[in-house]
């Protein structure tokens, strides 16, 4: 969604504020020992505090069922769109725990997610974690006016698979948001094979234009599994993944990190 007036970019902004408060409150909360159902019912609570309802719960997309939760809440191996009920075994130290909020506050959605180590981690979780937070940041400096899509996914593609030698999650990645949680334009973190695969690739960034973009990594493969009709996605062999997030408003200079407050959450917690 392209947003030019004022009041629009000021609802678009206080939206993604009550994302990032959330992480706060999250950051504040989070310790071993706490169940994805625990966390999901906080989650909710601070939602309604900040005048929010969450963006998530009920979602539906075709093939799949009503989404169940307030947050997307994936551990370790889960990438993205874990459920309150993927376990019931309480968090423990050294889980890698990557969570996603989206909130609609007065029409307006905001859509942003972190990941968080439980107490502690380890070298490679560590290295993960940081190559996501700086993949994110290598592609927001790209983000200009004018420029194509693909100036993202270049970025992000070079530094994680070429520059790290880790891997990023194929066939998932950014979306348009504004007034609904997606919309286009699809932004991949890769580098696509060929035209067919990514559509999108060659259409520009516009001022005004809202994304929400989210570089998913794992430390062992760029593939996924997941069961039908279910919503979490795991990587396929079983290796710890990360998602960070943003809100972004293409500017007439370059970009507006909505959520940007979030650079300052901790990596461990608890």
């Amino acid at each position: 969604m392209v947003v030019t007036a004022q009041p629009d970019i000021d609802s678009a902004l206080k939206a993604s504020q009550c994302v990032t408060k959330t992480h706060f409150a999250l950051a504040d909360y989070l310790k071993a020992g706490q169940t994805m159902a625990e966390i999901d019912t906080f989650v909710a609570e601070v939602l309604e505090s900040l005048d929010c309802r969450s963006a998530f719960l009920r979602y539906k997309i075709p093939g799949h069922p009503p989404f169940p939760s307030h947050a997307c809440l994936s551990l370790n191996d889960c990438i993205v769109h874990g459920t309150h009920d993927l376990t019931d075994m309480p968090l423990k130290p050294g889980d890698i725990f990557s969570i996603d909020i989206g909130v609609m506050h007065k029409g307006w959605v905001g859509d942003a997610a972190w990941t968080y180590a439980i107490e502690h981690a380890s070298d490679d979780a560590l290295r993960l974690m940081e190559c996501g937070k700086e993949s994110l940041r290598k592609g927001l400096a790209t983000i200009k006016p004018g420029r194509p899509l693909m100036d993202w996914a270049r970025a992000v593609h070079q530094f994680v698979e070429k520059e790290s030698g880790l891997f990023l999650v194929k066939n998932l990645g950014g979306h348009g948001y504004g007034r609904t949680l997606h919309g286009s334009p699809f932004l991949s973190n890769r580098m696509p094979r060929h035209r067919a695969e990514w559509p999108d690739a060659f259409k520009t960034f516009e001022p005004g234009l809202l994304l929400a973009v989210e570089p998913m990594l794992a430390i062992g493969t760029g593939e996924t599994r997941n069961a039908p009709r279910s919503w979490p996605i795991y990587t396929a062999d079983g290796s710890l993944s990360v998602h960070y997030e943003a809100d972004v408003r293409v500017t007439e200079d370059g970009v507006a990190n909505l959520t940007e407050g979030m650079c300052e959450l901790p990596d461990v917690v608890g």
